[in-house]
């Protein structure tokens, strides 16, 4: 049991490096079962021995692979000790605030007496009522005063405090345009401290509160390719929507990189940051990724297959194609439009062999003339047709249409 500013936290046994004891940051597993944390296991191996420290049995093999279900396991246990610690200090500082003090406390603000305390003030007030959060969003330079503060502070702490505050009265500031103008003018330093809450933040709302700023001031060409061209930024994107993140962080790193993804630059980036790898990762996590983030895979998925550099890799990855196969009628209809868009593009509307050897090992003519039976939409039903036609024309998949039943089947609708 660990005390950490009168928060007493109990530390499951098998989170703890059986070697160090502490909490481990990157587990590994032996030949033998055991897990460890890496720098340990490494330092032991290093020293020569050739034993499990644990069961001190012979290893076979010194290699070791991560233990991705535990790290992610840690990393939710981590993340709920941290949003506890804020609520206590939140709760410390819940002492009544009315719409009077706010005025006091904005002017304590502004000459940097003790900002962080005043800032959980400022939370408290806000997630009284949404009535308060207007309040605050309408007070006369109370935005103004908090874009300042992400401009000028380096502290992670202090940054993950202000974007709490900017979360919770985001819907009621009404003028986005105003918002983006008063950030993106700042010669990028308030998409710094954003992107320094997105790799450094401890609390998983903090991060998701970044890139709900983010996204809500990507309203134009102009600021989305600010935001794009941030250095560092696609990539941070990119590493967030791995399957080890928390799923509320991955659907919104998703949701970020949709918004920002327009143009043919961003779309190079985002390929040559391996995202098609990434989104094949999502697609085939089985339970681990929701309805929601699967829909959002495939929509990312379609605009970066749209360039020829996207389509090639897509193809060139077999998983990928069987992936994005396997969504048609199993997930929604909104990922089925989206997988059957992708499909459509590269065996239609551009031919690819592979890709079209790839749907039909996959049953995908079946799902398709399936698929038409269905109750979806016209434009769904259009590209499945055309679909049909390039496998009628091909001699290979003749063969998979004429042995096809083409008897009436009832496909119940999402």
């Amino acid at each position: 049991m660990v005390r950490d500013v009168d928060l007493y936290v109990t530390v499951p046994s098998f989170f703890r490096c059986p070697i160090s004891l502490d909490v481990m940051k990157s587990p590994v597993s032996l030949c033998t079962g055991v897990t460890y944390d890496r720098t340990s296991i490494e330092r032991w191996l290093d020293s020569g021995n050739n034993t499990c420290p644990a069961t001190m049995q012979v290893l076979n093999s010194k290699e070791f692979v991560p233990n991705r279900t535990l790290q992610r396991l840690i990393k939710i246990w981590s993340d709920s000790v941290q949003t506890q610690k804020d609520n206590r200090v939140d709760s410390a500082a819940s002492s009544v605030v009315t719409r009077e003090d706010i005025e006091v406390l904005v002017k304590e603000m502004r000459a940097r007496k003790d900002k962080t305390d005043r800032l959980s003030k400022f939370i408290c007030f806000a997630k009284e009522s949404e009535e308060n959060c207007e309040f605050l969003a309408k007070f006369d330079g109370f935005v103004e005063m908090l874009v300042g503060f992400l401009v000028g502070d380096k502290d992670i702490n202090f940054l993950e405090r202000v974007v709490k505050v900017f979360v919770l009265i985001l819907n009621k500031v009404g003028d986005y345009r105003a918002l983006r103008l008063l950030i993106l003018k700042q010669n990028n330093d308030c998409l710094s401290a954003l992107l320094a809450v997105l790799k450094r933040g401890r609390s998983v709302s903090s991060r998701i509160g970044a890139l709900k700023i983010i996204e809500a001031i990507t309203l134009d060409a102009e600021s989305k390719q600010m935001v794009s061209e941030k250095e560092g930024f696609l990539l941070e994107l990119v590493k967030l929507i791995s399957l080890e993140n928390d799923p509320r962080l991955i659907e919104g790193s998703l949701s970020c990189l949709i918004a920002i993804s327009m143009s043919k630059r961003v779309k190079t980036n985002l390929i040559n940051f391996k995202v098609i790898a990434e989104l094949r990762k999502l697609l085939t996590g089985g339970q681990k990724a929701s309805v929601s983030i699967i829909e959002k895979a495939l929509k990312l998925l379609e605009m970066v297959t749209s360039l020829r550099e996207g389509r090639a890799e897509f193809c060139n990855d077999t998983a990928c194609v069987e992936a994005v196969m396997n969504k048609v009628l199993k997930v929604s209809s909104e990922a089925t439009e989206h997988a059957v868009m992708i499909l459509w593009s590269v065996c239609y509307l551009f031919r690819d062999g592979d890709a079209q050897d790839v749907l039909v090992k996959s049953n995908g003519l079946t799902k398709i003339l399936l698929l038409m039976q269905s109750n979806c939409s016209p434009v769904v039903r259009q590209m499945s047709g055309d679909l049909l036609k390039i496998f009628r024309v091909n001699s290979k998949f003749s063969s998979c249409l004429s042995s096809y039943d083409t008897k009436t089947t009832h496909i119940m609708p999402f």
